[in-house]
């Protein structure tokens, strides 16, 4: 009895999702609104990885350009984001359904987690953590690039 209590409650349980299983990301999104504009373009999988870059450009200041990629490590699928200047920092992605990826590195300054999930045609993604001890989130809302 015990022991098919303990198979119900793992078959339930969130598994992390592949990089395969990640497609969904691939494209160019872009987002537009009065104080910037993000384009975030992504490879489809290859070799268990995703090729990712995003350039943020706001008005007064030199464009933001950001290197990603998603790759299959032993402690799981982890986003690597590399921004001119910087140290990479990779976040791994944490148990949860297919068709969202939630990244986290509770070592990092800020941010701590990364979020992406489809919201119908669009792509949804966040970055989020503590700052000062009040959680800080940043999120966009990326359009298909045509």
């Amino acid at each position: 009895m015990i022991a098919l209590a303990l198979v119900l409650l793992l078959a339930g349980a969130p598994t992390v999702q592949p990089v395969q299983e990640m497609s969904w990301l691939a494209g160019s999104w872009m987002e537009k609104t009065p104080e910037r504009e993000v384009l975030e373009t992504w490879l489809l999988p290859v070799d268990g990885a995703m090729r990712g870059v995003s350039v943020t450009k706001r008005a007064g200041r030199p464009e933001l350009i950001e290197t990603m990629t998603i790759t299959a490590e032993p402690a799981g699928p982890t986003f690597t984001a590399t921004i001119p200047g910087q140290a990479p920092t990779a976040f791994v992605r944490l148990p949860g359904p297919p068709g969202e990826a939630v990244f986290e590195n509770k070592a990092h300054d800020f941010p701590q987690r990364v979020f992406y999930r489809p919201c119908g045609e669009d792509l949804c993604a966040a970055i989020e953590g503590m700052v000062k001890g009040e959680l800080k989130r940043t999120e966009w809302r990326y359009q298909r690039a045509r």
